[in-house]
């Protein structure tokens, strides 16, 4: 059975013009897009006290010291979020983590602008990660 935060997070959703692709109101998890902000398959998990966001990028070819430093060092312009690896070290992944009791739609609706500007501001550093196109620098 859905929580009552899961009903808001996916009210905000909405309003805000998200296409809500994935519903699992028994796990409370929510899988979202919005294309023009680059936004696609976005994870929300409203489990209580906490809504995490997560949003896969990418694939890394080969595990790279060079890439991982550089996403650290990205990850403090970031104003929401950060940039996360997986168990295997292969897989970044956008993930943010917000407390639901006292979340407002503003709120959410910064963690996506700050999504968005990451990606639109980084693409192409990201492209190049994937393709192990990224030089140390």
């Amino acid at each position: 059975m859905a929580n009552s935060y899961y009903l808001k997070i996916q009210t905000y959703l909405l309003e805000l013009g998200f296409d809500v692709q994935h519903q699992d109101p028994a796990n409370n998890l929510l899988v979202v897009s919005k294309p023009e902000l680059g936004i696609d398959h976005l994870v929300l998990g409203c489990g209580e006290p906490l809504l995490i966001l997560e949003q896969y990028l990418l694939d890394l070819p080969v595990p790279n010291g060079a890439i991982y430093q550089r996403l650290l060092q990205k990850n403090r312009d970031i104003i929401h979020g950060a940039f996360v690896l997986d168990e295997s070290g292969r897989k970044v992944i956008f993930r943010d983590t917000l407390q639901l009791e006292h979340l407002d739609r503003p709120e959410l609706e910064a963690v996506f602008n700050s999504l968005a500007l990451l990606l639109s501001e980084f693409s192409d550093e990201l492209i190049a990660f994937s393709k192990s196109g990224y030089e140390d620098a």
